[in-house]
């Protein structure tokens, strides 16, 4: 379990003020030109000190190409790690399939003998009923060596696809920007897709449960899909300034390179058969693998109550307990 030391090292520091009392962060509008540099542009604009404050998030836009649809060395180790028995096990079923295939042929070549021959007639209700066992044990190890090849093939996607979701790239602040690997076991990161107000509603929503989600290391990855920019309002007032901080660290990350994003999220939705339109949500566990996801809003006060915390007596016991893989 990494330290609260470890989370602000890569999150940065909870208070984000600076010089003036309130800012407005912008995150500038995708641009696609020739031989456009692929990082992000960023602009601050201070205004007065207010009773509240907006900040806009737009993921930045890059040219970089990306190889999601090939199976990492990674994937696969990592597969040999969460099935190690699995190769072994297909190996026996080859081997027997290929010992009852071998053993069939024989069979079906002492048959034909049998029939032609009236001296050996007597042998043929023998001769048919290994050829049965023969084909019944062909049939059985080939069902299940399909079977265990059909998981593995499932397996390495699922395991591919989290691979490319830990080199996609999360913007922390102007100067920072880490990949979502950069996570695992510090923070449970909760990513929305769909248009600004889907994004500006989600955030309204998930008010209530700042400071629980925090306490279970939760940090939304907000991602405007209709490439406009989600303007997000803080109460900067002296009586909300505590949870306003809370709150903008909860909402400090944004997603950096869009098409790499856009062809990861758009990869799920086509497995999971929901329009590329649809606002979805994903959850993901400590370990950076994927515990939830759905259509609409995510489930803030669901979160609360499985998730455990990241600190307290029970943090180490229970860092496991984040729901099963989908």
């Amino acid at each position: 379990m990494a330290s609260m030391a470890q989370f602000c090292y890569i999150i940065g520091p909870s208070n984000l003020r600076q010089k003036y009392s309130s800012f407005r962060f912008c995150f500038q509008n995708p641009v696609y030109r020739k031989n456009a540099p692929s990082n992000v542009s960023t602009r601050f604009h201070a205004k007065p000190s207010s009773v509240s404050v907006s900040s806009s998030i737009v993921c930045s836009a890059a040219n970089k190409p990306s190889s999601s649809s090939q199976v990492s060395s990674a994937a696969k180790i990592r597969s040999e790690v969460l099935s190690p028995f699995r190769s072994v096990r297909m190996f026996f079923y080859l081997t027997f399939i290929a010992s009852g295939s071998l053993g069939g042929l024989i069979a079906t070549t002492q048959l034909i003998s049998s029939l032609t021959n009236p001296a050996r007639s007597s042998e043929v209700p023998d001769i048919l009923t290994g050829l049965g066992i023969d084909i019944g044990a062909v049939s059985i190890f080939a069902f299940l060596y399909f079977r265990e090849n059909t998981a593995k093939n499932a397996q390495l996607a699922r395991l591919s696809r989290e691979e490319s979701l830990s080199n996609l790239k999360l913007r922390v602040n102007q100067n920072k920007i880490i990949s979502v690997s950069s996570l695992r076991g510090i923070a449970r990161l909760v990513i929305c897709s769909g248009p600004a107000s889907f994004i500006l509603e989600s955030f309204k929503l998930s008010e209530p449960f700042t400071e629980s989600l925090l306490e279970r290391g939760v940090l939304v990855v907000p991602f405007a899909t209709d490439g406009n920019s989600p303007s997000l309002d803080f109460d900067e007032s002296e009586d909300m300034k505590e949870i306003t901080e809370k709150r903008k660290r909860l909402w400090q990350l944004a997603p950096v390179y869009v098409s790499e994003w856009t062809e990861w999220l758009d990869e799920q939705k086509k497995l999971a058969g929901i329009s590329p339109e649809s606002p979805v949500y994903l959850s993901l566990r400590l370990d950076g693998r994927v515990r939830g996801s759905g259509v609409g809003f995510p489930p803030w006060n669901a979160l609360v109550a499985q998730l455990p915390p990241v600190k307290g007596l029970w943090s180490g016991l229970l860092d496991g307990m984040d729901g099963r893989v989908l």
